[in-house]
C-alpha cells in the first residue's frame, strides 16, 4: 500500500482504538485506583511488546536510548497516570475532547522548541482552540457541579506531553522501526510502573471479582489501546508529518462521545459548541 493511502488507514484505525480508550479507563476505575490503572496499563503493554518485539531492541543504537527514554516518559508514562487521575472527576467524553488539543500543542512546541515556522492562520487557530477550551471547561463546571473541572488541567498537561513526544520522534527517531521504539519505550517504563503498583494496596485486592473484571478492561487498553496503537502511531509519524499524525484527535472525540452516550454521559449544548470550536481551532492550526 502506498504511503499516501496507508497514512489514512492508520489514522482511522487509531481513531477507533484511542477513541475507545477513555471508556476502558472509566471501566478500570470502577475497582482500581488511578495509579493502579496507569501502572497495569503499562505493565500489560510491556509484557506483550517484550514477547513480540524483544529482538527488535538490538536495532536501537546506543546513542538513541536517551530519546527512547524521553519518548517513553512523555508519550505514555506521564499521560497514563494523568488521564486515569482526571477521569475520577470528569466524564470520559470531556477527557477525549480536551485530548484534541494535542495538535495545537504540537504546533506551539514545534515552533518554540524545534524551530518550525508559524503561519498567521495557525496563530488564529491556536487562539480559537483556546477559546473553545474555555467554553467547554467553564460551562461544564457550571452545569456539572458534582464534577471537579480543575482536573481538566491534567488532560491539558497530558496533551502537551503527547506534543513533545511527537516532535521528539520525528526529529530524533525517524530512522528507527516503530516496533523497536515502542518496545524500547515500555522496557524503560516497566520497572517504574511495577514499583508504583507495589506501593499501592494492589496485593490485597487482586483476587476480588470486581478487580479481576476491571483488570480485563485495562489489559485490552494496555495491549491494543497502548501497545499496538503506539506501533501504528509511530509508523504514521514516520510516513507523514507530526501535525497530520496528531490530527487523529479530530476523530477520537467522535468515537469516545458515542461510547459516552452508551454509558449515559451527556454534554450540554454549550459544551458541544466548545468542542466544535476546539476542532475548528485544531483544523486552522494544522493547515500548511
Amino acid at each position: 500500500m502506498k504511503s499516501q493511502q496507508l497514512k489514512w488507514v492508520l489514522l482511522v484505525a487509531l481513531a477507533l482504538i484511542w477513541g475507545s480508550s477513555f471508556i476502558l479507563i472509566k471501566r478500570g476505575l470502577i475497582a482500581l485506583s488511578p495509579f493502579q490503572v496507569g501502572s497495569l496499563r503499562i505493565i500489560f503493554c510491556a509484557i506483550f511488546l517484550l514477547i513480540i518485539g524483544f529482538k527488535s531492541l538490538t536495532a536501537i543504537p546506543s546513542g538513541k536510548w536517551k530519546y527512547i527514554a524521553l519518548t517513553s516518559l512523555f508519550g505514555t508514562f506521564i499521560p497514563a497516570y494523568l488521564f486515569a487521575i482526571a477521569q475520577t472527576q470528569i466524564n470520559s467524553s470531556v477527557s477525549s475532547i480536551l485530548n484534541s488539543l494535542t495538535p495545537l500543542n504540537t504546533l506551539i512546541l514545534g515552533a518554540v522548541v524545534f524551530g518550525l515556522d508559524f503561519k498567521r492562520t495557525q496563530i488564529f487557530g491556536v487562539a480559537v482552540g483556546f477559546l473553545g477550551t474555555i467554553l467547554l471547561i467553564f460551562n461544564g463546571a457550571i452545569n456539572h457541579p458534582n464534577q471537579n473541572y480543575f482536573y481538566t488541567i491534567l488532560i491539558i498537561i497530558a496533551s502537551v506531553c503527547y506534543a513533545l513526544n511527537v516532535n521528539f520522534i520525528k526529529k530524533y527517531l525517524s530512522e528507527i522501526k516503530p516496533l523497536s521504539i515502542t518496545t524500547g519505550n515500555f522496557l524503560v517504563m516497566l520497572f517504574p510502573a511495577l514499583l508504583i503498583l507495589l506501593l499501592t494496596d494492589f496485593s490485597t485486592i487482586i483476587f476480588h471479582e470486581k478487580v479481576t473484571h476491571a483488570m480485563l478492561f485495562i489489559a485490552v487498553l494496555g495491549i491494543i489501546g497502548t501497545g499496538i496503537a503506539n506501533i501504528l502511531f509511530y509508523k504514521l509519524i514516520q510516513i507523514s508529518s507530526p501535525v497530520f499524525a496528531t490530527s487523529v484527535t479530530y476523530l477520537i472525540p467522535v468515537v469516545a462521545f458515542f461510547w459516552g452516550l452508551l454509558d449515559n454521559e451527556m454534554l450540554t449544548p454549550v459544551q458541544f459548541l466548545g468542542a466544535f470550536v476546539i476542532l475548528i481551532g485544531v483544523y486552522l492550526s494544522s493547515k500548511k
